[in-house]
């Protein structure tokens, strides 16, 4: 009978992160289900993190930053936390760690544990070049050999990666993305959804300052859309941040336009919300817009991902307009005003993305691929002993 599963999970840095916020929420649950959880960290240092859960952290000291080269350093610490450690399952977050898999499976060949990849974002890259496209796309039909498993978040995303990466459905199961907790499920469903002023919307947007989320686009239509007293909060920090602050005053709207940086939870401005909006070209399933539907907020988010439709629920919680086009984010931010959404449905929907309920599934789907790992192990060395070579060499 199987023990706890041994799970290593590589993660860059403790910066906040989608991708790293649902690692390390599905990692304490793990550990509470009683299997070994070890996070390999690139560097742990982060100005906005105050506190990390209370997990197994592994990594090499340096006295040198490495933020600017963290994938071949990601590489170097998993290599050599795998050389001297066992692992039942090496769980890769995010598609930025595809890499550092890809690395291991050449390091280490047949003794690489089995790796499973969250897939966290969309296989369609609009942003990139044809020729990069295409490279790209080659790219990911060496994950589909990589990885014994690539979790989609929706079954649309589901058939994207199959026929992306050119793998059979059995090796893609589908787990939705585990974003949100049932305490804060509860909590963010107290909130009393009332009908807004006539005179003033006040819209919400988060993500990370980065040009993936496009808010210089949502500047720009809100600068054409807004009413003298309609607000736009942006929480998040990052790069861009000094551009987009320059942009908003360039447009007239910096009195009405609020960048709250990173805050430790979001859930006081979506109480505080009228409308919940996005504007990213691409995304794998958005975790805040799971966040905004838990809040019974109605939603305007860019066509992203091939997952947005069913989080909107074909238009019965939200708004799809087109990506990068100012003139349809503009309108939908004056047709979101009046918007009557279900805020029963959109909390439904929220609910199925839960981590409680996601965590389980991913520890039944690790412990049988585990289980079949180490038969085909068993079958590998039977066969090796049976070898022509192999008797010889035992007759001798």
């Amino acid at each position: 009978m199987q023990g706890p599963l041994r799970i290593t999970i590589p993660i860059h840095s403790l910066d906040p992160g989608g991708v790293e916020r649902v690692a390390l929420g599905l990692a304490v649950e793990w550990q509470r289900a009683g299997h070994d959880v070890t996070v390999v960290l690139g560097r742990s240092g982060s100005p906005n993190l105050c506190t990390a859960p209370p997990l197994d952290y592994w990594r090499i000291p340096t006295r040198f930053p490495t933020a600017s080269w963290e994938t071949p350093w990601m590489v170097h610490c998993l290599f050599t936390y795998l050389l001297t450690h066992r692992s039942d399952v090496l769980f890769c977050p995010g598609n930025t760690y595809a890499v550092v898999a890809a690395a291991m499976k050449v390091l280490l060949g047949e003794h690489a544990p089995p790796m499973v990849l969250k897939v966290s974002n969309a296989l369609n890259r609009p942003d990139m070049s044809p020729i990069m496209r295409r490279g790209y796309a080659s790219w990911l039909r060496v994950q589909g050999k990589v990885f014994d498993r690539l979790v989609s978040l929706s079954e649309p995303m589901q058939r994207e990666i199959c026929e992306a990466t050119r793998v059979s459905g059995d090796q893609v199961p589908v787990i939705a993305n585990p974003v949100i907790t049932r305490k804060r499920l509860q909590h963010l469903a107290k909130i009393e959804r009332t009908s807004g002023s006539v005179w003033n919307t006040d819209y919400l947007a988060a993500g990370r300052l980065v040009p993936q989320k496009n808010f210089s686009l949502m500047l720009r239509a809100f600068a054409r859309a807004a009413r003298p007293h309609d607000t736009l909060t942006i929480a998040g920090d990052g790069p861009e941040r000094g551009a987009l602050e320059q942009l908003a005053g360039s447009l007239g709207i910096a009195e009405q336009v609020h960048f709250s940086g990173h805050l430790a939870s979001i859930d006081p401005l979506l109480a505080e919300a009228d409308a919940f909006v996005l504007s990213s070209d691409y995304e794998g399933l958005p975790g805040v817009v799971v966040e905004a539907l838990a809040a019974g907020l109605p939603v305007l988010a860019t066509d992203c991902c091939v997952s947005m439709p069913c989080l909107l629920d074909q238009g019965r919680t939200g708004l799809l307009v087109r990506r990068d086009d100012e003139n349809a984010f503009a309108e939908g931010l004056v047709r979101i005003r009046q918007f009557k959404t279900d805020p029963k449905r959109a909390r439904t929907i929220a609910a199925t993305y839960e981590v409680e309920g996601a965590a389980r599934r991913y520890l039944d789907m690790m412990t049988e691929l585990s289980r079949s790992h180490r038969r085909e192990t068993e079958r590998r060395r039977d066969l090796s002993l049976l070898s022509p070579h192999t008797t010889r060499q035992r007759l001798h």
